[in-house]
């Protein structure tokens, strides 16, 4: 499946907003984000130790919080 996203340039407006505008757009949908987790192969090993190694560093997080 293949995200879209458009936008249409009004009458006055100018070129930097409506690529602002877009920029904003892609953004939302998610589609750099898409392409960068998509850019290269990461072997499922690999995949579960950094799954871990982000919840371990979330709950360090969290802890942290938690005693103020």
């Amino acid at each position: 499946m293949r995200k879209v996203s458009q936008v249409i340039v009004g009458e006055n407006e100018s070129l930097e907003n409506a690529l602002k505008r877009f920029k904003r757009k892609v953004q939302k949908d998610g589609i750099i984000a898409d392409m960068k987790r998509k850019e290269e192969y990461v072997k499922p090993s690999v995949a579960r130790k950094l799954k871990s190694a982000n919840a371990r560093k979330r709950a360090r997080k969290e802890a942290r919080g938690s005693k103020i």
